[in-house]
């Protein structure tokens, strides 16, 4: 059985506030009993390897990017990383720096390099705010707010921010604070809609976070471990 993005998001524009959190809460728990039941990736990390000459361009050999606004795949969840592969070789999500880049891929391949980088150590870094911004940061992502909407991100992505590999919830820990800035933002206004199979919940926590929330979470979540 798959959650239909039908049935979830309009119980979520319905639930309030509270019942909102309570909702994403569940869905992620769901979905990590296996709610979204398949195989999951079986890739091979030395085949990988061999496929990732263009990669280290941005990605670095190791996976962590060599510029702030390149994601750190290091350590990412299988999972996230093949959905990802298969949706910006399909264009369904735009990445313009990487088109043409996965042009003649299989599937194969793509797990391949997936499990490749699964493997990779990630490297983590410290937080630069103050007390206030990291204590902020912290009761977001650990507490959410029920006042805002938000659900609290351990509910998907672990204490840790370590993520859900076999639900394929990433892992968001060690991202430089750029990327997060960017990727949230971009939830945020509606540019990226990757999570339509989970129920837009990334858009539906995202739209209720400010310019200072998001930039206080992602020079939290960067040291996080």
């Amino acid at each position: 059985m798959r959650l239909s993005t039908t049935l979830i998001s309009p119980l979520l524009k319905s639930a309030g506030k509270a019942g909102a959190i309570a909702l994403v809460a569940l869905t992620g728990a769901a979905v990590s009993q296996g709610v979204f039941a398949d195989s999951g990736p079986v890739g091979d990390a030395a085949a990988g390897s061999k496929l990732t000459t263009a990669c280290q361009a941005c990605h670095g050999t190791d996976g962590n990017g060599l510029a702030p606004n390149y994601p750190n795949i290091a350590g990412q969840n299988e999972r996230y990383l093949l959905r990802q592969l298969l949706m910006i070789q399909s264009e369904e999500r735009s990445a313009p720096l990487m088109a043409g880049q996965l042009n003649g891929m299989s599937e194969q391949d793509l797990r391949d390099i997936s499990a490749f980088y699964a493997a990779k150590e990630p490297k983590l870094a410290q937080a630069q705010g103050d007390d206030v911004q990291i204590a902020m940061a912290k009761q977001l992502y650990k507490g959410g707010s029920i006042e805002k909407g938000v659900a609290a991100c351990t509910a998907c992505h672990s204490p840790l921010g370590s993520g859900n590999a076999a639900a394929g919830f990433p892992r968001i820990t060690g991202q430089s604070p750029e990327y997060t800035i960017a990727q949230l933002t971009a939830y945020r206004e509606g540019v990226r809609a990757t999570d339509e199979a989970y129920g837009a919940m990334m858009r539906q926590v995202a739209a209720n976070l400010n310019d200072t929330e998001i930039a206080a979470l992602a020079d939290y979540l960067q040291g996080l471990h």
